[in-house]
This record gives C-alpha cells, structure tokens and sequence, in this order.
C-alpha cells in the first residue's frame, strides 16, 4: 500500500510543468500569431483571455510543484492550489470563444467538469485526516482528462490536429 507522502509525492513529480504546459504555451503563440492578422475585438479579446489561463495554469503548477510533500501542511496547500485551479478552468469554460472556435465549447466545459470531479475526488481522498489511495488515483484519472481536453483546443486553436490512439475527429459539413 502507497502512504499519503508517496502518493502526494508522485502527484506533485506528475504535473512537472515543462509535460503539462508546452502545448499550452505552443496554444499561446499560435493564438498572439492570429490576432495579429488583423484587429477582431472579439479574438483579441479571446487571446488575452487564453494568455491569463496559461499563465494561471503556470504559476499555479509551479507553485504545485513547489510544495513540499513532508509538510504537515502540504495536503491543505494542494486542495487550496487545486481550488483555485478549478477556479481557472471554470473561467476558461466560460469564455466567449470567437465563431471559428465555437464548437470548442463543449470541450471546455468537458475540461471543466472533469477538473471539478478531479478537485472534488482530492478533497474526499485527504478528508478526515486520513488518506484514501483509490479515490486519489480516480482524482488523479479526472486531472489528466480535464488537462487532455485543454491540450486538444490548445492543438485545434493552433491549428492543428490532435493526436492520440484514443482521439477521433468527426467533421460535418453544412
């Protein structure tokens, strides 16, 4: 059986910034790169709107990373960090995705309510002073779909096709 250190330990070692967040900056690029064709409020808008989400998403997997997992502290430090996660993700699902980004929605709010799941699942596995190593890796589970979802977009946004065996694109035609 895995102690709560291990496991915190390995959770923090899994969401190394550089494996997460490289297509997301990629996404950033490529969206600063389609704003500057051109002045559409409602893509400059989108684009400072994705730029604060990946910085959140940077600053909030460094600080992740950054706990220490000896503490006595350091299962009250992730919750609130993954809170305040969700809470960015929340955001993200709510913004206005400009027209040729539209049927990315559903995707982000896909990311959004795995992500709830996921913070929601970690705060039942550190409840009551005790550790639950099962309802982690479910969390666990949940935080690596919500981040896929975000790296899909990210991909679309750049113009590009994900890829993955387990990904299927249909397109319709009207």
């Amino acid at each position: 059986m895995i102690n709560f250190y291990e496991e915190l330990y390995y959770l923090l070692e899994e969401t190394d910034v550089k494996k997460k967040l490289s297509p997301i900056i990629c996404g950033v690029l490529c969206i600063a790169l389609l704003s500057s064709c051109g002045k559409d409020p409602k893509l400059e808008a989108f684009k400072s709107d994705i730029d604060n989400f990946c910085n959140n998403l940077v600053r909030i997997n460094e600080e992740i990373n950054g706990i220490d997992p000896e503490k006595t502290n350091a299962p009250t430090e992730l919750l609130a960090k993954l809170d305040e996660l969700n809470g960015h993700f929340e955001s993200f699902a709510n913004y206005d995705f400009p027209e040729e980004f539209d049927y990315l929605e559903d995707l982000a709010d896909e990311a959004l309510e795995y992500m709830n799941t996921a913070v929601t699942s970690y705060h039942d596995a550190y409840s009551n002073g005790s550790y639950n190593e099962y309802t982690a890796e479910y969390a666990y589970q949940n935080y690596e779909r919500a981040y896929k979802r975000i790296r899909i977009i990210l991909d679309f946004i750049q113009g590009e096709e994900p890829e993955g065996d387990d990904i299927s694109i249909q397109y319709t035609t009207e």
